[in-house]
């Protein structure tokens, strides 16, 4: 990549970010019209890099480009809520608390089902890196090392996900990992994780190890409700 290509990218970086962050908040109402010319002149950006922009917030099915009009906000129904950028953004803003609940509800839906589904299919391999990721999530439950916790975390939920053996289940690992990415950023957290649910989580990875489906998704079912229950005292 050349020099010129390094501005030019964080340029890009930031105007999807400040347009992202400002339609998924409503300041930029459904309907309303994006003038190209106008986001130029206010980011001091090319053409290029705007209809760069343009054609990403269209892929999310956040805006809609027609010619002679401009760039339409679409209707928050019609917006892709699966992308990771739509769900970090919108957890930035203040729907966070309604997002984080809708999230979570979603996550006790589908990873219950999931780690039973990984208790019958999971390899040797995927066992070994379930049981890695629940140790480390132990070894940094302590101590305020919530970035180090995530890790482990995103990692635990991202292979029960994969060890399903369902592919649509394997896609939502970015969903969750921005969950609880955003819950961690954003302080809905208590300073270090309940205890409960680290034993929870080496529980789960101990039964999908022994193969007892139903055992690993009852406990992962706790995890869900212990989430929920967070939520009630940390984002009312």
């Amino acid at each position: 990549m050349s020099s010129e290509d390094g501005p030019g990218q964080g340029l890009h970086s930031r105007v999807l970010g400040t347009l992202g962050r400002a339609i998924t908040a409503g300041e930029y109402r459904p309907g309303s019209v994006l003038r190209t010319d106008e986001i130029a002149e206010r980011f001091d950006a090319s053409r290029t890099v705007v209809r760069e922009v343009v054609r990403v917030l269209e892929s999310m099915r956040l805006v809609e480009s027609r010619r002679r009009v401009g760039v339409t906000v679409r209707p928050t129904d019609e917006w892709n809520v699966y992308d990771p950028r739509v769900i970090r953004w919108r957890l930035a803003g203040a729907d966070r608390p309604r997002q984080l609940r809708s999230l979570t509800v979603l996550r006790s839906a589908i990873e219950p089902v999931a780690a039973g589904l990984a208790a019958t299919l999971a390899t040797p391999d995927q066992c070994a890196a379930l049981t890695e990721a629940a140790l480390g999530m132990v070894r940094t439950s302590r101590g305020h090392q919530l970035d180090g916790y995530l890790r482990h975390d995103i990692a635990f939920h991202r292979i029960v996900l994969t060890a399903s053996g369902n592919e649509m289940f394997a896609r939502l690992g970015d969903v969750v990992a921005a969950v609880l990415t955003g819950r961690t950023r954003h302080d809905v957290m208590f300073h270090d994780p309940d205890p409960a649910a680290v034993t929870l989580h080496v529980q789960v990875a101990e039964a999908v190890r022994e193969g007892d489906a139903a055992r690993a998704e009852a406990l992962t079912r706790q995890i869900a409700a212990g989430a929920l229950d967070e939520l009630d005292v940390l984002a009312p």
